[in-house]
């Protein structure tokens, strides 16, 4: 009993009082009508409730359109908060970028919304929520309480979606999970391409099909006539860099993976590569790179093998 005790006060200290758990978001204007509740550049833990994640709200003439909805319900009850509070407004759109349980386990607070993502979101929603939801609960705790995965409730297609008075370009992409939505309003210039572009924190793989793929999708979006780019992590920008360093850092790990497998380099060697110091302020470098290379060597160790074969 003693020990059973001992253990709960240390659990209690560890663990913030529930009257602490509020993300008090702060909204910033970025654009006309446009607001950004931009998240930190660390990895989830039970000080942060997993808020490290950017979404963003438009007022447009016909009600507001909500981009993701955060990491649990208490955030998208936060979020809910602070747009009623800056607007005024009804939400008559929830645009989901892709099935990431950080950007969408907030769905909850706008049920009563009509909720958009394109198919293949809610196909790996539908495989992959509850786990994500699950694995939520274990690092971030308390943060979670009441959160269930709510799936999408409108299919987006590619091409122009108008709300009111704002043109938004939808693009169907792929890097990142095989199914990503960007968004650039026409009306404001403000490109929304959720977490096709991380900017001054570090990548993750684990649903990507490719590093080539993912290249391919960077080029498009910067192709587009932007004046503003919000990524999905790290901070907003008025330049093509975080395009130069998405560009670079994707390079980059491609050649470490492929020249790791053609030199028939283990596992367990490739995790120790040196991170090269242009992205030494980037955060969470050897993190991700660690959860990169077991996400996506095999698969390059099968290429090199094929082409032995062939």
């Amino acid at each position: 009993m003693r020990s059973l005790l001992h253990f709960t006060f240390l659990l209690c200290l560890a663990t913030p009082a529930l009257g602490e758990l509020e993300y008090r978001l702060q909204p910033r204007q970025i654009a006309e009508n446009t607001w950004l509740l931009e998240g930190s550049t660390d990895d989830f833990d039970r000080k942060n409730g997993g808020n490290i994640v950017n979404t963003a709200f438009i007022l447009t003439s016909a009600g507001v359109v909500v981009i993701d909805t955060g990491p649990s319900r208490r955030y998208g009850e936060a979020m809910r908060q602070v747009i009623a509070e800056t607007t005024g407004q009804p939400v008559v759109k929830v645009l989901l970028t892709h099935h990431h349980p950080d950007h969408v386990l907030g769905n909850q607070a706008f049920a009563e919304a009509p909720i958009a993502a394109l198919a293949g979101t809610n196909q790996l929603l539908r495989e992959q929520g509850d786990a994500m939801a699950e694995n939520m609960y274990r690092l971030v705790g308390d943060w979670m309480r009441g959160t269930e995965l709510v799936l999408a409730n409108e299919v987006l297609e590619p091409g122009v979606l108008q709300v009111g008075d704002h043109r938004l370009r939808l693009l169907s992409l792929s890097g990142h999970t095989g199914a990503d939505l960007a968004i650039l309003d026409e009306t404001t210039g403000v490109l929304f391409a959720g977490d096709l572009v991380f900017y001054q924190r570090a990548l993750t793989t684990p649903n990507s099909p490719g590093l080539d793929v993912w290249l391919k999708d960077i080029d498009t979006l910067a192709a587009l006539p932007w004046r503003l780019l919000v990524p999905g992590h790290g901070p907003v920008a008025k330049d093509d860099t975080p395009f130069v360093q998405m560009r670079d850092y994707l390079g980059w790990l491609d050649m470490v993976l492929n020249d790791a497998a053609v030199s028939g380099a283990d596992m367990n060697e490739v995790l120790r590569t040196p991170i090269p110091e242009r992205f030494a302020a980037i955060s969470l470098t050897r993190y991700e790179l660690i959860r990169t290379v077991s996400h996506l060597y095999p698969t390059y160790e099968r290429r090199v093998l094929r082409a032995s074969e062939g």
